[in-house]
């Protein structure tokens, strides 16, 4: 950082990360200590402030994304990585779960910034989920020491193709430290106060999500715009977020992104919402949409990708009764966006207890830009 008598700058990187755009920085090049920290970052994004006008953020919270990254603190990692969401209405940054998005950004970002070498044709980079404590694995194509950019894969929700970088979250399951399924069933009855009783399941893989069939919240799984919800349906559906909080033990705050609520229905043809274009009931499983902060996510989270996948071939969730037993373990996911895929595999410990031997998605991901963000001193200095 460079320090003026009114501001000081920090080395930042704008990285577009599968359906996501975040602020990528160096952990230490920045205050260690985390209240100052955080004051540093909010003043970057522009936060709070509903359009983000003095701060890098993109208003819209698929683009108030942070990604910190830095030499790794944990055998076996090449790297540690925290995510925040950070709130664009609030002086807030949630530190809670991991963005299976920007997460896919972690690796070509550590090689262009010299904490990996570089390896040809792939390097696999490590790197360690300070959020969850947990480690995954990222695959990014590498050519003449820098990681490839341009390439035919595409993802549902970005204009245009890039290079594929996988992404192996099979070693982040149980994040909340409570297993699989937190309950131990594949299915519950969550009791919401005012509503009654309604049925669902709680899986954590990447991130925890409680899982409901879109019936019976009165939808029908192709929802995407606000107005397509009515009142009383968002407030369910918050309701069932604070049932998933209670489940995991944790204190319910609005502002904290995890537990995620997805709600899933039969295959079905819909309009991409984003290109106009019509997604046909043969190229999908089911259909999902997650509540995300208050809204209907405009396309789909990685983590809940994975968790998505994971759920749909644990025998007994309610993913699973909508998409049935099959064989493929490519699990295709109907999104506002268009389709996402996931390589779940579920198999047993030796003690006939459940375990995800694979859970694997592809994104794409490229530095849209690099510099120093200038940040007031009284932003931060006080």
């Amino acid at each position: 950082m460079v320090y003026s008598r009114e501001a000081t700058a920090f080395r930042a990187c704008i990285y577009r990360a599968g359906t996501s755009k975040g602020i990528f920085l160096h952990m230490n090049d920045l205050p260690q200590d985390a209240k100052t920290r955080d004051k540093v970052i909010l003043a970057m994004f522009g936060s709070p402030d509903k359009r983000q006008i003095d701060g890098l953020g993109g208003a819209q919270v698929l683009t108030s994304k942070l990604a910190l990254v830095g030499p790794p603190s944990v055998p076996g990692a090449d790297v540690d990585y925290i995510f925040g969401q950070v709130d664009i209405d609030h002086a807030y940054i949630s530190y809670s779960g991991l963005c299976g998005n920007i997460s896919a950004g972690i690796g070509p970002f550590a090689i262009e910034e010299g904490l990996v070498r570089a390896v040809e044709p792939v390097t696999k980079v490590r790197i360690y989920s300070k959020n969850t404590d947990q480690i995954y694995v990222a695959e990014v194509p590498v050519k003449d020491g820098h990681p490839v950019i341009g390439g035919d894969y595409a993802v549902a929700g970005v204009p245009g193709t890039g290079a594929k970088l996988n992404i192996d979250m099979a070693g982040c399951v149980a994040s909340c430290r409570m297993g699989l399924l937190p309950t131990g069933n594949p299915k519950d009855v969550l009791n919401i106060p005012v509503y009654g009783s309604i049925t669902g399941s709680i899986v954590d893989a990447v991130n925890p999500c409680v899982f409901i069939k879109a019936k019976d919240l009165g939808l029908n799984g192709t929802e995407v715009n606000p107005e397509d919800l009515s009142i009383e349906q968002k407030h369910l559906l918050e309701e069932i977020r604070k049932a998933g909080f209670e489940i995991l033990h944790k204190k319910y705050n609005p502002l904290d992104a995890v537990p995620f609520v997805a709600f899933a229905a039969e295959p079905k043809a819909y309009t991409d919402h984003l290109t106009g274009r019509m997604i046909a009931e043969k190229d999908m499983d089911f259909l999902a949409r997650v509540w995300f902060l208050g809204q209907i996510h405009q396309t789909y989270p990685g983590s809940i990708s994975c968790c998505s996948g994971a759920a749909a071939v644990i025998p007994g969730t309610v993913v699973f009764d909508i998409r049935g037993r099959q064989a493929r373990a490519n699990v295709r996911i109907g999104h506002p966006g268009g389709i996402i895929e996931v390589e779940a595999v579920c198999g047993q410990h030796e003690d006939g207890s459940l375990k995800i031997e694979r859970l694997s998605y592809g994104r794409t991901a490229r530095r849209i830009m690099d510099g120093y963000c200038y940040v007031p001193n009284n932003r931060f200095m006080e």
